[in-house]
């Protein structure tokens, strides 16, 4: 199907990766509200999109910097346009080289790193090819992953190295918090926000008092984006799978089924009653083995199963996955209609995790109601 050809969802080969195009821009311009009435910058992440035509729908004239996780999409992105980035992962000097060629290109590229080794390896790397690396010191808000605590002597070390440094530049700090992920209400999710913004901008002050000044105090996950109530003394915050939406933010309470724009058309191809169950055909290679949703009070499988039109089919999820096959039975144990749900059935698979789902294609049918009028591809690698 090309670009301009619309096509019935009905009609379509499966599996499938399905973008709702109206939930999408809703998502978009409920994320870009929010932050404008707090008056922060939005700098959005796009490692989950991976796509140009979702890029040119959230991005400006005004707020042209995104936030990427692979040097991949920094040359993507680069190719369609995009000349300010900050590389949110903390960089493997082996990638250092990749990097220089986008510098040289004229883009802007802001390197995250948590250590003396790293630090050193960017200065060599600058030295060798006659470029000054930008870089942030990432913090470490909550444990969760990479950087360091806020309170740690090794930030101001990098920090001094950095400013010292012929060869890179000091930005500031960054950190995502990634434990917002592991909250079971709001009230969590907003002091996970105040969390993340203290670690930041507390540290930043420290650094400033030594003439370390920060250009970026850069937070933010889509939990905390949608709920903290005070970014001030931030430069900006991030934000990428609001875009999509998913069943583990829809456990968080950060949206409802009805703001996921992402789901995998799926065909019946078995049924089962004496089991209770039947077989779809989109598997882990369609849906992913991702469980996000596994510790919540709703384990939602790898996937909620819905009607052609993504109205969700009672409490039914794709309980196992093998490489092509989806089982599908109720959460619940209740009896699943097989007149309705017969071989050849089409249903409609929402993520667990739209990051790894999406990761499972390479293209996205975007729908709007019951047909597919465009196809936008999406990159990927590393």
């Amino acid at each position: 199907m090309s670009s301009g050809v619309a096509m019935k969802i009905s009609q379509m080969g499966t599996p499938a990766l399905l973008l709702d195009r109206n939930k999408l821009q809703r998502n978009i311009d409920v994320m870009q509200s929010r932050l404008q009435s707090l008056k922060v910058p939005f700098r959005v992440h796009l490692k989950t999109a991976k796509c140009a035509k979702i890029a040119a729908m959230v991005l400006s004239p005004n707020n042209p910097s995104i936030t990427v996780s692979t040097v991949r999409e920094a040359e993507y992105f680069f190719d369609h346009g995009v000349r300010d980035f900050l590389y949110a992962v903390g960089i493997a000097p082996n990638k250092l080289s990749r990097v220089a060629q986008l510098m040289k290109k004229g883009a802007v590229v802001r390197l995250c790193l948590d250590s003396m080794v790293q630090a050193r390896a960017l200065q060599e790397a600058g030295s060798n090819c006659g470029l000054a690396y930008d870089a942030v010191i990432e913090i470490d808000c909550d444990g969760h992953r990479g950087g360091l605590p806020p309170q740690s002597p090794e930030i101001d070390q990098i920090a001094r190295y950095l400013k010292g440094s012929s060869n890179v530049r000091f930005c500031g700090l960054m950190t995502h918090a990634g434990g917002s992920y592991d909250m079971r209400d709001i009230d969590g999710i907003r002091t996970m926000a105040a969390q993340e913004r203290d670690a930041v901008v507390s540290c930043g002050q420290r650094l400033s008092d030594q003439g370390l000044r920060s250009e970026i105090l850069s937070a933010g996950s889509t939990p905390t984006a949608t709920y903290g109530q005070d970014w001030s003394g931030l430069t900006e915050v991030r934000a990428g799978v609001y875009l999509f939406h998913d069943l583990v933010m829809a456990g968080l309470g950060v949206c409802s089924i009805d703001d996921i724009a992402l789901s995998v058309l799926a065909c019946v191809i078995a049924v089962q009653p004496e089991r209770q169950r039947l077989i779809v055909d989109a598997g882990w290679m369609a849906l992913s083995r991702d469980r996000g949703t596994a510790d919540h009070a709703v384990d939602q499988g790898y996937g909620l199963v819905c009607d052609i039109n993504g109205r969700p089919l009672g409490d039914l999820v794709v309980t196992e996955t093998n490489q092509e096959h989806g089982i599908v039975a109720s959460r619940t144990g209740a009896p699943i209609d097989f007149e309705r749900l017969c071989v050849g059935s089409l249903v409609r698979v929402l993520p667990s995790h739209a990051c790894a789902t999406a990761a499972m294609h390479r293209h996205y049918h975007v729908v709007d109601g019951q047909e597919a009028n465009a196809v936008w591809c999406r990159d990927d690698g590393w």
